[in-house]
C-alpha cells in the first residue's frame, strides 16, 4: 500500500502515468531527462522529475550497502596511494601454518606486464562499465572505475575451462571503495555475458566490515578478517587472495589467515569473472591473476612414490630470487614430505620462461633454486637431504609464446634422488 501511495504522488508531482512507470520507466526516465535538457526553466516541477529519474533508475541498479552508523572504526578518505609497498609486509614467520597450494597447471595468467597505462588489457573481456590500465606504486593493476556494476572476465577461448580442482590468485588494493566481487558460473559464455550466477564471493573491507562473504541460492556464509588486517591495517595496502575449489568445498584465504571455508557450496563453477561499482576515485584494483586447475595436494602422512613434483607456487620477486612469502604452504608441503618420508632426498631444479638471455635464465634459476633450498633448511630440513640445480629456460613444459605457457615453464620440481 505503502508503495502504491508513492507512485500515486510521483505521478501527481511529475505527470508521468501510473501505467508508465510500470511499462517503460528507462523510457520514461530519458525523455524527461531530455525535456529538461531543452528546457531552461528550473521549475518545481524539474526538481520532482529529477528525483523521479533518479528514483527509477535506482530500480535496475545494484546498490552500495548502507554504511554501519554502529562501526566505531575511523576510516581514510577513500583513494589510492601511490607510494604504497608492492608487498603485504608479512614475514615468513606470519606464514609458518599456511597451507593454501595453487593448482599444478596454469590456464590464465596476467601480471599486466606488457599492457600500457591508460588503456584497457589486452588478455581480459570488458561487460559493462570501464576499466582501464594503471600503476599503484610499482604494480600494474587493473582498475574498474566506472559501472554499477563493472565486470572484466578473464579472455580466455575454452568455453569451459575450472575443472574439478582449482585455485584463483590474484592482489587486489583496498582503496576503500567497494569491494570486489568474485562471480562463479556454468560457462566462460556465461561469465562474459555475466549472466546465470552460481555463487560470489564478496572480498575485502566495505562500509566499516572486513571480511570474506560467500552468497549462493540456499548459503550465505561470512567469515570476518583477524585484527590485523580490520579497518585501518586493511585499507590502502596490497593483499593477496587465494581461493581454492575441491571436493565441493570452498576456502579463501587473505594475506596468511584463511577466512572463510564454505563446506558445502553445492556447485560445479567452470568460469568467473570480477564486478563491482566502479569509481574513478576509489577504483577496484586488482593485479597479479592466476587461474590454475589441479590443486589442494595431501601429501601429508602418505608414502612418497613420485618421480618428481612440480611446483608452481614457490613465486619469487620479478627477475630476482627473492622468495615470496606466499610461497610457505607449497613450502610446508614440502617439508611435510620429507619429514613424512625419512629417506627421500631432493634435488632442487629452478626453470623460467624464455625472457632475457640463456645465460641469465641460467644463473637466476640456480639462484632460485638455491634460496628454496636455504629455505627448507632454515625450516629444519636436514641439508644433506637437498641439493640444488638450475636449467635457465632449457626445459619448457609450456608454449613460451603465451603467458600461460611461460607461467607455466616458470616453476620450481623437486627431483626425487
Amino acid at each position: 500500500m505503502k508503495k502504491l501511495m508513492i507512485l500515486i504522488a510521483l505521478s501527481a508531482v511529475t505527470g508521468i502515468g501510473y501505467a508508465q512507470v510500470i511499462d517503460k520507466p528507462k523510457d520514461v526516465a530519458a525523455d524527461d531527462a531530455a525535456s529538461r535538457v531543452n528546457s531552461n526553466e528550473n521549475s518545481t516541477i524539474d526538481n520532482g522529475l529529477g528525483k523521479a529519474e533518479g528514483a527509477i533508475k535506482g530500480l535496475f541498479k545494484k546498490k552500495k550497502k548502507p554504511a554501519d552508523s554502529s562501526s566505531t572504526v575511523k576510516r581514510s578518505e577513500p583513494g589510492i596511494n601511490n607510494s604504497a609497498p608492492a608487498a603485504t609486509g608479512a614475514s615468513f614467520a606470519a606464514y609458518n601454518n599456511y597451507d593454501f597450494v595453487p593448482g599444478d597447471q596454469i590456464v590464465f595468467y596476467d601480471d599486466f606486464a606488457d599492457d600500457q597505462n591508460g588503456e584497457f588489457p589486452a588478455h581480459w573481456n570488458l561487460g559493462s562499465g570501464q576499466a582501464v590500465m594503471n600503476t599503484i606504486g610499482t604494480v600494474k593493476a587493473i582498475l574498474l572505475t566506472d559501472g554499477n556494476y563493472a565486470h572484466v572476465s578473464p579472455l580466455i577461448k575454452s568455453p569451459s575451462y575450472l575443472s574439478d580442482a582449482f585455485t584463483i590468485e590474484f592482489d587486489s588494493y583496498s582503496t576503500g571503495g567497494y569491494q570486489p566481487h568474485l562471480y562463479f558460473y556454468g560457462s566462460n559464455a556465461s561469465a562474459t555475458a555475466a549472466s546465470g550466477v552460481l555463487g560470489e564471493l564478496a572480498i575485502g573491507d566495505h562500509n566499516g566490515w572486513g571480511g570474506i562473504e560467500y552468497k549462493g541460492e540456499t548459503i550465505d556464509l561470512q567469515g570476518n578478517f583477524p585484527a590485523d588486517i580490520t579497518g585501518e591495517k586493511y585499507l590502502n595496502k596490497w593483499h593477496h587472495i587465494a581461493i581454492a575449489y575441491k571436493k565441493n568445498q570452498i576456502k579463501v584465504y587473505v594475506d596468511q589467515y584463511r577466512v572463510l571455508v564454505v563446506p558445502n557450496v553445492g556447485i560445479a563453477p567452470h568460469a568467473i569473472d570480477i564486478e563491482g561499482i566502479g569509481d574513478a576515485k576509489a577504483p577496484i584494483v586488482i593485479a597479479n591473476f592466476r587461474i590454475a586447475n589441479g590443486g589442494g595436494m595431501n601429501m601429508l602422512g602418505k608414502k612418497f612414490t613420485d618421480a618428481r613434483i612440480i611446483t608452481h607456487g614457490i613465486n619469487f620477486d620479478v627477475d630476482k630470487a627473492t622468495i615470496k612469502p606466499e610461497s610457505m604452504g607449497t613450502l610446508n608441503m614440502i617439508a611435510g614430505v620429507l619429514r613424512d618420508n625419512p629417506d627421500v632426498k631432493f634435488e632442487i631444479d629452478g626453470h623460467t620462461d624464455n625472457t632475457g638471455t640463456p645465460q641469465h635464465n641460467l644463473m637466476l634459476s640456480k639462484q632460485r633454486a638455491d634460496a628454496v633450498m636455504n629455505r627448507l633448511i632454515t625450516m629444519g630440513v636436514d641439508a644433506s637431504r637437498l641439493s640444488s640445480k638450475g636449467f635457465g629456460d632449457s626445459k619448457p613444459i609450456g608454449d613460451n609464446m603465451t603467458i600461460e605457457g611461460k607461467a607455466n615453464n616458470r616453476r620450481v620440481e623437486f627431483v626425487k634422488q
